[in-house]
């Protein structure tokens, strides 16, 4: 019966750790194997065997299974954390760059700061930016103040400007 213990208590180990990175599934993997293994604790202490150390690990083991229990619960049930629900939501929304876009940078959208990439070159801080796509953690962003890459952030004014007069120099400058 030690041995099942040992492993359950083991799984429930494992499970709680890789549950912070896979998801709640794995801490309810967790609660489940620690009522078994709580389940074996109790039956080794009825059958006679009164060492504090199986009160000791049975007390760790319920302290442990109801906390992942309580995380599993938590993260199943509530629709703001789960995984890919609250992220697929932000495609369309509208935020604003906290940092420089240089295409790369930070963004503000529902309350949350993320890291994105922006779709039509430099994008400064402050500036008005929409979610176009949802890729993992990082987001693409369409900027409102969107500047060409290659002037470094500088309007460049070029044959299709409007404000560039093909003809000539522009307004306020002399010809050479």
């Amino acid at each position: 019966m030690w041995i099942v213990a040992g492993v359950l208590l083991g799984l429930v180990v494992f499970s709680s750790i890789f549950g912070f990175h896979i998801g709640p599934h794995a801490h309810a993997v967790a609660t489940l194997a620690g009522i078994a293994a709580a389940g074996f604790l109790i039956a080794i202490a009825v059958t006679g065997d009164t060492r504090a150390f199986v009160f000791l690990l049975l007390s760790a083991d319920v302290v442990v299974s109801v906390g992942v229990g309580t995380l599993a619960w938590k993260g199943l049930t509530d629709p703001r954390l789960r995984a890919g629900h609250s992220v697929s939501s932000l495609v369309s929304r509208e935020g604003v760059a906290v940092s420089d876009l240089e295409p790369s940078g930070i963004v503000r959208v529902a309350g949350e700061n993320w890291s994105a990439t922006s779709l039509n070159g430099r994008v400064p801080a402050g500036a008005r930016i929409q979610v176009i796509q949802v890729e993992g953690v990082r987001l693409s962003v369409w900027g409102e103040n969107g500047l060409p890459r290659e002037t470094g952030g500088k309007a460049a004014l070029d044959e299709r400007s409007p404000s560039a007069d093909a003809s000539g120099p522009l307004e306020g400058t002399e010809k050479p």
